[in-house]
């Protein structure tokens, strides 16, 4: 009994932590650190076994670094004040980080050692798809009716963000894996015949809050989740005929994609020049201008970097604008790592990916029927993150890492019938 209810309390977290505004706020993430914490408790007196995973240690490792980074390297005084000296540029924002990882790390390893039967891995592919289904809904409803300022939750605006979520690329990431999974499921017969439409059903909202929601990073993922599909269930066939396959279905994708979206998703797309131009105001807050920053700030800081979570402030010594407005994020996950983390955090980065990616060809090598179908949509809702993170940072916001780490899980497990 013990043991169901732990799996259930997972099962509510990854529902309900997407409700307020994708867990963004401090409150909230730190409400979701000591709800994990407490379900470690529930599984400690249940005395389980977690076995030892490789996708663990890196995420472990990468916790131990945001720790050591605050760790004091004697005070100062500055007006007056004590100042905490440590590696990172904010040592108080790096701690939460290193209790956010940890909590994540316990999550995943919880996963691990209580959703290790098909039956439960369905159970969290329902979760996750059906919060996605909800969320889309939800947008779609948001997007046609709202009026003023509060749609169910009291902070959302009208005509900023989508769904829950207050930026609209935020909200992409949760589509993106749950189209992903559903996608791959579908293609590898994952389904049976009768059931088929149904998942076309609960897809079919997804896509369209997710061509909606006008996101351009969102959009790059989809189409790489296609490409990705069609190489890997057609790598037996001819290259003609992969290529063929790729043109046909991206083409038909983007066709259907901009006549939902329409002008508005179209102009997104023309504004994407502006990314990459000079910034006339100074204002600095293109991506382009915060690549180059964010760059000299990793060459200022190599090997450490800034302090994982003390970006913000750290990029201000290298952002050379108006000071109008400063970074707050990288907007590219893999360059924030590596000018906070420095080489070594981008190395755990790189440790904590290959591990999945030795796992998850491992398992797709030795898997079949169902199980195999849930691994393939769970690689290709990985994949779409991979592709959305090159120009935004939607794994910051709890309610995605959440949602990221169950398709990992998935990925990599070792149920106990396949041991």
């Amino acid at each position: 009994m013990l043991n169901k209810l732990v799996f259930s309390a997972l099962v509510a977290l990854i529902i309900i932590t997407p409700i307020p505004y994708g867990t963004v706020e401090p409150w909230w993430k730190a409400a979701f650190v000591c709800a994990i914490f407490a379900i470690c408790i529930l599984a400690l007196i249940e005395n389980t076994d977690i076995r030892r995973n490789p996708v663990l240690l890196p995420m472990l490792a990468l916790t131990a670094l945001a720790f050591i980074q605050t760790l004091s390297l004697g005070s100062r005084t500055e007006a007056n004040l004590q100042v905490w000296n440590a590696i990172s540029a904010d040592p108080y924002q790096t701690r939460f980080f290193a209790l956010q990882m940890l909590a994540l790390t316990a999550f995943l390893a919880l996963l691990y050692r209580y959703a290790n039967t098909e039956r439960r891995v369905r159970v969290l592919v329902y979760t996750v798809l059906g919060i996605a289904v909800a969320s889309a809904v939800f947008g779609i409803l948001r997007q046609s009716t709202q009026q003023d300022t509060g749609f169910v939750l009291p902070l959302l605006r009208r005509a900023q963000g989508y769904g829950q979520f207050v930026n609209k690329n935020h909200f992409a990431y949760l589509m993106e894996m749950a189209f992903g999974l559903g996608l791959g499921i579908i293609l590898s017969g994952g389904v049976k015949r009768d059931r088929l439409m149904i998942y076309v059903a609960l897809l079919l909202p997804i896509w369209i809050a997710l061509v909606l929601a006008n996101s351009r990073g969102g959009v790059l993922a989809m189409i790489t989740q296609i490409v990705i599909a069609v190489l890997l269930l057609t790598s037996a066939q001819s290259a003609v005929v992969r290529v063929a396959l790729i043109v046909v279905l991206v083409v038909g994708i983007a066709f259907g994609t901009f006549w939902v979206g329409g002008d508005r998703l179209a102009s997104n797309f023309e504004g994407a020049r502006s990314e990459f131009d000079a910034d006339t105001l100074r204002q600095g807050v293109s991506r382009n201008e915060i690549w180059r920053a964010t760059m000299k700030m990793f060459a200022a800081h190599p090997l450490l970097g800034v302090g994982l979570g003390g970006y913000w402030i750290g990029i201000t010594a290298y952002h050379d604008a108006s000071g109008l407005m400063t970074p707050q994020e990288a907007h590219n996950d893999y360059l924030e790592l590596l000018s906070s983390g420095g080489v070594i955090g981008f190395a755990l980065g790189v440790w904590f990916v290959v591990a999945v990616v030795r796992k998850a060809r491992e398992n797709l090598r030795a898997g079949d029927g169902y199980m195999r179908a849930v691994r393939f949509g769970a690689i290709l809702g990985i994949a779409g993150v991979a592709a959305h993170s090159l120009v935004d940072f939607g794994l910051h916001i709890m309610a995605n890492a959440v949602v990221f780490l169950t398709l990992a899980m998935i990925t990599t497990t070792t149920l106990k019938n396949d041991r």
